[in-house]
């Protein structure tokens, strides 16, 4: 199983870019979206079918804003939107999807960018996410969780760790948050593969040239739980692909 995680920064303004073009290469069976910034019916739904695409759809009950889609060529068991949390489900934040006995989830992490308010409001997700998806880990053993994650976990995955110490997306408390998910039974499938500085898959849009002087963040993760560890069978990031400001990562699963 190909699977992609991909935060698009607005789904139609990236199937302007080319988007759809890309997906006839067919890069991978099924395609996490994140930040869709579209309802459904805003969409032209009828291309991704005609190149044997399921899609399913979470969105935020506020138009233009937040929401996770998934494009499957494989039809799912089981689909169903949220946790369970009042304000991550009105913001469309995680979608998930049953293929057999593994569980596919889809998440769109808060930003605290914004101020002190949503930085407050991140804590409180990834506090009341961290203890959903271990408790749905026992009946749930083999889950990979997709996402725009907006962490960069580690020195090694942002490229100037020193400045940005202080900066939203790399917080201490973020880290440790991201260091306990990966004590307690999860696996980032990148590093499972790759241990190279410099792999990162998002840029800052505010100066163009940073992209192409590679000055970004690995915030964007395939994790899998420890059953699935010995399955991973490659992962890679994939900078050159450009409809938004994230670039799509990807992992192959053995079924």
């Amino acid at each position: 199983m190909r699977i992609i995680s991909y935060n698009v920064n607005g789904l139609r303004a990236a199937m302007k870019k080319g988007f759809c073009e890309w997906l006839k290469t067919n890069p991978a069976d099924i395609i996490c979206l994140q930040e869709a910034k579209a309802q459904q019916s805003d969409v032209d739904c009828s291309v991704f079918k005609e190149l044997g695409y399921y899609d399913y759809w979470f969105c935020a009950q506020k138009k233009g804003y937040s929401g996770v889609t998934v494009l499957s060529n494989i039809q799912p068991d089981h689909v169903s939107c949220g946790t369970g949390h009042q304000v991550s489900d009105d913001e469309g934040r995680v979608i998930q999807l049953d293929f057999g006995n593994m569980r596919l989830i889809n998440a769109y992490f808060p930003s605290g960018t914004s101020g002190d308010v949503r930085q407050t409001y991140k804590y409180q997700w990834l506090e009341e996410f961290y203890e959903y998806v271990q408790q749905l880990r026992e009946k749930y053993p083999n889950i990979i969780l997709c996402g725009d994650y907006n962490i960069a976990h580690r020195e090694i995955d942002i490229h100037d760790p020193v400045r940005n110490k202080n900066t939203s997306g790399f917080l201490p408390e973020e880290r440790v948050w991201m260091d306990k998910l990966y004590s307690n039974g999860w696996v980032d499938t990148f590093r499972e593969i790759h241990q190279e500085p410099d792999r990162y898959s998002w840029w800052s849009q505010r100066f163009p040239s940073v992209r192409l002087a590679n000055k970004g963040w690995r915030i964007d993760y395939i994790s899998v739980t420890e059953p699935l560890q010995p399955l991973i069978k490659d992962s890679e990031i994939y900078p050159d692909v450009k409809h938004s400001d994230h670039c799509p990562v990807y992992v192959e699963i053995e079924m």
